[in-house]
């Protein structure tokens, strides 16, 4: 029974029985004429989620991290300097696929709990006569932090020093859940994956590309084979892959755009922000703090939870699942034992949340935290209940 529990990590989240049925599907011809009649149409709608007119959707085999290379390789050449900020683990990770490919990474170091700094990408840019500086990467939504960063103030940045440097974009654990506006806020390349917002099990890597991204195709000379943009945008021109795809994924995903339309993109980010409130003022019952330092980084998929001093993060996990069978996230990097991780995105509702949030005030009590019992929920029904979903 305990297999029925929902999980409340940032990912893979909870699949709805509508995308299960949707992915349990026979195997079929991906080279028959039924395929490529819906995968133009599938690519059409991912970028209505993605926001953007101009740019082109790839789906690859593979997780978000196959998305992050496949951006690397197809747009840069060994040597290429880029800028970085380092603001938790997965900017963290960005920065070593960027080194391991043989790029010149510069660094900036933040507080983990704080955004990409677009004040200290616009000094470093601005003494970049010689333009040397190729790419800016930031992570829109930090998953080991629960912060959500600017995107726009970055581009407002890189713009604001005349730089033609390409913006590129982790938004695995916010496509879906939270909004992106890849058009509006001049993002090249947007990484992201089917197994968060999307609802999916995991295994494809979702890019969109910038005309800008397209072009430095051009010039790029990182070695890439698999992960190829050119030879992935001829087949899927010819309604096809270049190789065998995720058949039971893709049609799994065109449900999952389904479910997300038939909902409307604006009440799912409306109901992401009404469940994580929920979840916060439930921490701020307990007496706790959140990792994001200010209420304007709040992340609306995932909140990351200080424990008390004297508290293992990682011994509330672990006994939160052993006793309660239920998963949290663990603190990831400079947060591991430090603090915990609520996922709230996806398949999610008020009543779902209320039981994550009654199951780790359960492990937290039972360890002996200093909170009441009851109080975390109870603030966190008070919330619910006196607010109604933007589709009521």
């Amino acid at each position: 029974m305990r297999q029925q529990n929902p999980v409340f990590i940032p990912g893979p989240t909870n699949i709805p029985d509508r995308l299960r049925a949707a992915m349990n599907v026979q195997t079929s011809d991906h080279r028959a004429p039924d395929f490529a009649d819906s995968l133009q149409p599938l690519l059409q709608d991912l970028k209505q989620v993605f926001k953007t007119d101009d740019g082109q959707v790839f789906i690859f085999p593979g997780s978000g991290t196959g998305g992050w290379e496949a951006s690397i390789t197809n747009t840069l050449s060994t040597g290429d300097k880029v800028l970085i900020a380092r603001y938790g683990m997965f900017s963290h990770r960005w920065i070593d696929l960027c080194q391991r490919h043989g790029l010149d990474v510069e660094v900036i170091e933040c507080d983990w709990g704080t955004g990409a700094p677009a004040d200290r990408f616009a000094a470093r840019l601005a003494v970049d006569a010689g333009h040397t500086i190729k790419a800016v990467f930031a992570t829109h939504n930090e998953t080991a932090t629960g912060v959500l960063s600017d995107i726009a103030a970055v581009r407002t940045a890189i713009d604001g020093s005349s730089h033609p440097a390409m913006l590129y974009v982790d938004c695995v654990s916010s496509l879906a859940s939270m909004d992106f506006q890849m058009d509006a806020w001049g993002v090249d390349l947007a990484v992201s994956g089917s197994q968060k917002g999307f609802m999916l099990a995991t295994g494809m890597a979702i890019v969109a590309a910038s005309q800008k991204a397209l072009a430095s195709m051009e010039t790029a000379r990182c070695n890439r084979c698999y992960f190829d943009f050119r030879d992935m945008g001829t087949a899927n021109n010819n309604g096809g892959y270049p190789y065998t795809p995720p058949i039971q994924l893709i049609s799994g995903l065109r449900a999952s755009l389904d479910m997300l339309f038939e909902e409307g993109l604006e009440n799912v980010f409306a109901r992401h922000f009404r469940i994580a409130e929920g979840v916060r003022v439930a921490v701020a019952a307990w007496g706790l703090r959140l990792c994001a330092e200010s209420a304007d980084l709040y992340s609306d998929s995932v909140s990351a939870i200080y424990v008390p001093e004297g508290f293992n993060s990682d011994e509330l996990t672990n006994h939160a699942f052993n006793k309660y069978g239920v998963s949290f996230g663990v603190g990831l990097g400079e947060m591991a034992g430090k603090a915990f991780r609520i996922g709230h995105l996806g398949m999610l509702s008020e009543v779902l949340a209320l039981s994550g949030i009654a199951t780790i005030e359960m492990a937290m009590k039972d360890l002996d935290y200093p909170i009441e019992l009851g109080v975390g929920v109870a603030a966190a029904q008070e919330y619910y209940r006196s607010t109604t979903t933007a589709s009521a």
